[in-house]
This record gives C-alpha cells, structure tokens and sequence, in this order.
C-alpha cells in the first residue's frame, strides 16, 4: 500500500546501467568542455550557431532575403545581436496549434569593465568594474580572473578579447585586504565588506621605457593592447568585455559525480536544452528552443525576454510557412506550452536552516519542477496550472525520467525568479523547470552530473511528447 499511495524520489544514480553510465559520462564531458570555452552570451550564442549549422539549421535572415520558405521538418535558427538565439523545427501542424518551448537564458553574474576603465595609481594599473547580476561581491577578490568580450572600432571592425584562459595567459585580479589590517573591515556587515566601486581589477605594475609619459604603466598596458589587439583607450567606450573567473569546468568530488564550473546559472539549462533540440529530427508540433539574455538584471532590454525578438520572430516563421496573419500568431502563442529552464537551489547540509526538507531540491534526483517561483507571497512568480503539471508528470514517467519538486528555499526566507511569467503573459501553459546547484550566483557553482543527464533526457521527451 506504501507504495502506491506515497511517492518516493529516488536517486538517479540506482538506475543506471553500463550504457547509461557511459551516455552519462558523454554529456557531461562535452558538457564541460562547452562551459570552459563559453563564458558570455556572445560566446554562448557563437558556439551554439556553430553546432546549429552542422545540424542542418539555416539563418532565417538568409531565408528571408532569398525569398524562401519553410516547409515541416525544416530547421531555421534566429541570432538577436549575438545574444539572444531561437532555434525552430518546423512541424506537421499549423503553428497556430501551438509550439513546444525549452526557454533558457546565457547570461550569468559577472563584473563588466566601464566605458572609461583604465586607470593608474601609485604605479599600478587597474580596470574600473560595475557587477551584473546578483552577487555576494567578497567572492570575486583574491581569484584568477579573465577578460572576455568585444571591442567595436569606430570603423566597424570587431576585435574579440580573450585573457587568461590559455595556460600561457597572465590572469588578473581583484585585491582584497590582509587580515592584519581587516580589523574594521572585518565589522562590517558581508555586503558591505567589499565595496562595488572597489571591485577594481589589477592589470600591470610595469612602467614604460619613456621618461616623458606621465601615467607610465597605464601607457604600457595600452601599448601592450595595442599590439595585440590594435584598440586604443577611446575604444573601451564601444567595447563590451566581461570579467569572469579563469579556468576550466572541473569534476568535483573523489567520485567525479559533480562538475564545478561558473555560469551554471543557466548555461547548464541552455546547453542540455539545445542538446535536446538536435536531437529531433521531426514533429508533429513546430519546437523551439530560445536562449536569451539580461535574465540576471530583469530580462530588459533588446536582447532580453521582454523585448519583441521572440514574437517577432515566431510572426516571420509562420510567414515563411506561408500562413502567417496577426491572430493566427496570437494563436500560436497561446496555443504553445513551454518548460522556462532556469536552476534551482540545491540542498546543501552546511545551510539547513534556510530549506524546508520536504520541498527542497536535492544532487541526483533529477530534474526540477518548481509551481512557482517568486518571493514571500509569490510574488513576481507564474504558478503553473495542476493540469500542466500532470501532463508533465505523465511524460517524464513515461520516459523514465528521475524528476522532483522544489521551492527556492523556505517561505519568508527569499526567493527568485525566471523569464516564466513573460512567455505567461501569451496565455500558454508554462512551468519553470531545471536543475539544482550548490553555490548559486558564486563565480564557481556546482551540479550533479546525473541531473545533467536527466535534463538532456527530461527536455527531449517533453519536446517529443507534449
């Protein structure tokens, strides 16, 4: 009777054979090599399309100014600004019936350089920073840091920066001071510890050979860039260069079941569903599968989910299947279902006090489901519907998915939220849906390898069966 009337969620782990084990170990080593190379939305985005286009997917621009169309079983892929990427597989039924939605987001916290960065005092050279996202900003001193990005030149020409990566790359790094002296920096609450306008990344302390110059290691920090990069200071004003921590994604644990790695949040979510998407070949349902950026700052802005890229674009693929009109559109929308992919909070034994065991998430038990999200009393949250929900029970089951339930922590206690409640607001059926870290928001964050697997396989059967 106990076990049919209770539910028990198992470990992922009890489950899996030889040839599972082995899959397993594939996804997550192509999975670590992904985020070791791919620390920026541009980065993200690049790779994806790369990987996209060997899979048979086509530039919807290129379509659109040849004059094409689509047909089902066709794969169209849409680049917003190199930040933001929806992938289509065109299916059997007309799209007003709806899609089959993976939403994820690429961007991660981070500290960005400001467009005036660099500056020198007392013959050392730093870089001004400004924090993206939501970090505890004493985390980010006394690590090897890299830079990433872009840097636009006044006549259009697009240097890409990359430092501290390859093992013959200096790093850099934000000093913290020695306890010692901490006394009264010590007193002081975590958040203020370390100051956001004292998130200054060291560059150079070498001067250079030229008695003239008055700022002489900032002038050999620029003449280095120069050299390598051929930017000038006035450059950094187009440059968009992110500061993440250097290093590779590494196995954690003597059993290697864990991989620790920055960006997790939500790369792991973008990765294992765009790994999901090439899998399909065909559908009766048209599927999609849409990265965005800006998630960590509000979604905002043109690249983020509340811009009108996704709308936009989902009106010129039905154009191109030739059966667009605006309601038609609308129908499509609201006809379509999605799983918004973004982590969840992991339970972690060194902080019980903040979960509540019975709805907390935990390493190995597969993929998560949260009803809702938000704060306190829900706030800011979507609250899938039951009838959704055990739609998606039944697929998972059916599939032999290892699944759980979650909520961010106890009530009162904090909370979160995802872009779920924007594609909401087109009236389809929606769920946010993920997999558990440790160390959320930290440059380096950790995850299960089996809820790795179990999101590959999770986010394939809802695309196939929903």
């Amino acid at each position: 009777m106990a076990k049919e009337l209770t539910k028990n969620y198992e470990y992922a782990w009890s489950k899996y054979s030889k040839n599972d084990q082995n899959e397993l170990n594939k996804v997550n080593n192509d999975y670590k090599a992904f985020m070791s190379k791919c620390k920026t939305e541009r980065e993200c985005v690049k790779e994806f399309i790369t990987l996209a286009e060997k899979a048979g997917y086509k530039d919807i621009k290129e379509l659109v100014k040849k004059n094409g169309s689509l047909k089902p079983g066709d794969k169209v892929y849409a680049n917003n600004m190199d930040k933001t990427l929806a992938l289509f597989l065109i299916g059997k039924e007309p799209m007003e019936n709806g899609m089959r939605i993976l939403g994820a987001h690429v961007d991660s916290p981070r500290l960005d350089l400001k467009q005036n960065p660099l500056y020198e005092d007392t013959d050392l050279a730093l870089l001004e920073t400004h924090y993206y996202g939501g970090i505890k900003k004493y985390q980010w001193v006394t690590m090897p840091l890299a830079l990433h990005g872009v840097v636009i030149k006044k006549d259009g020409t697009k240097v890409n920066v990359v430092v501290g990566e390859d093992e013959n790359d200096p790093v850099l790094g934000v000093s913290d001071l020695l306890i010692h002296l901490a006394a009264d920096q010590m007193d002081k609450k975590a958040g203020k510890v370390i100051e956001g306008e004292d998130l200054n990344v060291l560059v150079g302390s070498m001067p250079i050979d030229d008695k003239d110059a008055k700022e002489k290691v900032k002038l050999n920090i620029l003449n280095i860039l120069n050299e390598k990069y051929g930017i000038t200071e006035e450059d950094f004003v187009s440059a968009e260069i992110e500061v993440v921590p250097a290093g590779k994604a590494r196995d954690l644990g003597f059993d290697r079941s864990m991989i620790m790695a920055y960006g997790h949040d939500d790369r792991i979510c973008a990765y294992t569903s765009f790994v999901s998407m090439m899998k399909m070949d065909k559908a009766d349902k048209t599927c999609v599968t849409l990265l965005v950026d800006k998630e960590e700052i509000g979604s905002v802005g043109a690249t983020g989910m509340h811009s009108r890229f996704f709308e936009n674009t989902v009106a010129e693929v039905m154009n191109l299947c030739g059966d667009y009109n605006e309601l038609k559109v609308r129908r499509a929308l609201n006809n379509s279902k999605m799983l918004s992919s973004d982590v969840s909070a992991a339970f972690d034994p060194n902080y019980p006090s903040v979960m509540e065991k019975k709805n907390a998430a935990y390493f190995g038990k597969g993929l998560v489901f949260n009803k809702y999200t938000g704060a306190r009393g829900k706030s800011g949250c979507n609250d899938a519907n039951p009838e959704f929900i055990a739609e998606i029970r039944s697929i998972m089951d059916k599939h032999n998915v290892s699944w759980q339930t979650s909520e961010l922590g106890k009530v009162d206690q904090g909370g979160g939220g995802t872009i779920a409640y924007i594609l909401a607001q087109y009236d389809m059926q929606v769920i946010d849906c993920g997999i558990a870290l440790q160390n959320m928001h930290a440059p380096w964050e950790v995850a299960s390898k089996a809820d790795i697997y179990e999101a590959v396989k999770g986010y394939y059967a809802f695309l196939l069966e929903a």
